[in-house]
């Protein structure tokens, strides 16, 4: 299954929206995921976004690829210098061994269900072994638009730690809490470390 049409135009549309609510926010989860990879490691943003967090990882000496199926906030994440940004679907992910680490910060959850865990098997090939996966998602059932027309898919803790499992990657760490983002709806969310086995 392509990329969700309606959910690509709606970051088309906010691009410069989503930069300033970003822009304005600080993300520990981003210091816990780069203070546990080596030295000048490779790693690649997935649904990079602005590219707000990827621009964060060169600064701090990391080499980064960044990504995203949306051409608004690819043109965003081109404006930092030292990052490689690629217009691509999760589709169409298909290095082999590539990364140290993958940052998939609440992008994957506009994945449909039935794709899910073959986006997991992508990451899980993409990453060099005992790479580093940080998984943010929204916590829920089903699937479901915001408001804003944005396919969600939602999945239990329990549901996500098993499907990574299944991909050969084993959780390290785990964050719970709710927050706001674009849309303006609270949800509660959950960020997964985990790293192939």
């Amino acid at each position: 299954m392509p990329a969700d049409e309606r959910t690509i135009a709606v970051y088309d549309e906010r691009a410069e929206d989503y930069l300033k609510m970003l822009s304005a926010s600080q993300d520990p989860a981003l210091a816990g995921f780069m203070d546990r990879l080596p030295r000048g490691a490779k790693v690649l943003d997935l649904g990079c976004g602005p590219g707000y967090h990827a621009a964060a990882m060169h600064m701090a000496g990391l080499r980064v690829v960044a990504s995203d199926a949306s051409s608004a906030m690819v043109e965003l994440a081109t404006r930092h210098a030292g990052v490689e940004v690629r217009h691509q679907s999760f589709e169409e992910l298909s290095d082999i061994g590539a990364f140290d680490g993958i940052w998939a910060n609440f992008s994957l959850l506009h994945v449909a269900r039935s794709e899910f865990a073959a986006s997991l098997r992508r990451m899980a090939i993409a990453l060099r072994p005992g790479g580093l996966l940080h998984l943010g998602m929204k916590t829920g059932s089903g699937e479901r638009r915001d408001r804003l027309g944005r396919l969600y898919a939602f999945y239990t803790v329990g549901e996500l730690r098993e499907l990574l499992d299944d991909a050969g990657l084993a959780v390290e760490h785990e964050t719970t809490g709710d927050g706001a983002g674009l849309s303006g709806e609270t949800a509660p969310w959950v960020t997964l470390l985990a790293r192939l086995t």
